[in-house]
């Protein structure tokens, strides 16, 4: 599935990036840029006339790419998981799935026709069954064919066995994604404000250990911190 096109304008806004300030931005050579780009990884540039532009979502599905690099996935691996993206994904919501990106996660989404998901999932799914999946976050579909979470699909499965609605599980994936952007904005902005200026730019190397060393530590603090909030609100509903 390829990238979403930006929308285009007759004149380039203030926010837009030439291809060479994308590069500096990101740091990769023009040429990988448009590798990446030939490979449906990032969409085409938005055109103003003869000229080719490039926005915030630009930065952020390189960064994505970058960041899938640097954890070792081949490029095929890395063609399933943008293709996974959402296609009216936001620069916020495609930040938020590479700072989520655990530097011990090694299982990404999986291909697989309709026959290999139920007999990985040890039985027939129904549509319900699938969307119930799907609503979980453990399955995407695309066409006649499904990207699977391997390592999730067992604890889906057992979910529907003990008859998890699916209404309730798009509800929970609203509060996800809500809050998950949130987030991801508050963080950004306490990084920017606060972390950022401490380090000029002659240390660029040392600010990005700092960011890779915080990264597991976000993601253990934010389940601490879940596990805390549930707990306390079973707590407080027996009370009641």
């Amino acid at each position: 599935m390829s990238a979403p096109s930006p929308r285009a304008s007759s004149s380039p806004s203030p926010d837009l990036l030439t291809l060479e300030q994308l590069c500096d931005r990101v740091g990769l050579s023009v040429r990988n840029v448009r590798f990446y780009t030939s490979r449906n990884l990032v969409p085409p540039p938005i055109r103003r006339g003869r000229s080719g532009y490039y926005s915030d979502e630009h930065v952020a599905r390189l960064e994505l790419v970058q960041e899938l690099q640097a954890h070792g996935f081949t490029l095929a691996a890395i063609e399933r998981y943008v293709s996974a993206l959402p296609e009216d994904a936001e620069p916020e919501d495609i930040a938020l799935a590479r700072t989520m990106l655990a530097p011990w996660q090694s299982d990404l989404p999986v291909d697989m026709e309709r026959d290999e998901l139920e007999r990985r999932a040890g039985r027939a799914l129904s549509e319900e069954d699938v969307a119930t999946l799907v609503a979980l976050g453990i399955v995407r579909v695309r066409a006649d064919r499904f990207l699977v979470a391997r390592t999730q699909l067992g604890i889906g499965v057992h979910l529907l066995d003990l008859g998890f609605p699916r209404e309730v599980a798009e509800a929970a994936r609203a509060v996800y994604l809500d809050h998950g952007r949130q987030m991801a904005e508050e963080l950004h902005r306490v990084i920017a404000e606060q972390l950022a200026p401490r380090y000029g730019a002659d240390e660029s190397q040392r600010f990005q250990e700092v960011m890779e060393s915080l990264k597991p530590l976000s993601v253990g603090g934010l389940v601490t911190a879940y596990e805390n909030a549930v707990a306390k609100a079973a707590r407080e509903a027996t009370r009641r």
